[in-house]
């Protein structure tokens, strides 16, 4: 158990910080998995208005460094390939 009282904030921020990382990693993952299932039911257009909100949960998660930015841009570019190769 930390004893200073710095040491006592640094913990309840971490926490903090934790629970929103948490929740902005599920809600990026429901969006990302929301829009595999558009492409799996081969529904283009609804993909392609989706594919907008998903580049902007990634950057937005990669700028708070919740993901780490070339792994947003990866994802990125591997969702437009897919989209590619459904039409």
């Amino acid at each position: 158990m930390p004893r200073r009282k710095t040491s006592l904030k640094r913990k309840r921020a971490d926490k903090k910080r934790r629970l929103r990382n948490i929740k902005v990693k599920h809600q990026l993952k429901k969006t990302l998995k929301k829009f595999q299932a558009l492409l799996a039911a081969k529904n283009i257009t609804e993909a392609k208005s989706l594919l907008g909100k998903v580049f902007s949960e990634l950057d937005k998660a990669a700028k708070k460094r919740i993901i780490h930015p070339r792994t947003a841009n990866r994802k990125k570019s591997r969702l437009v390939k897919r989209l590619s190769k459904t039409r």
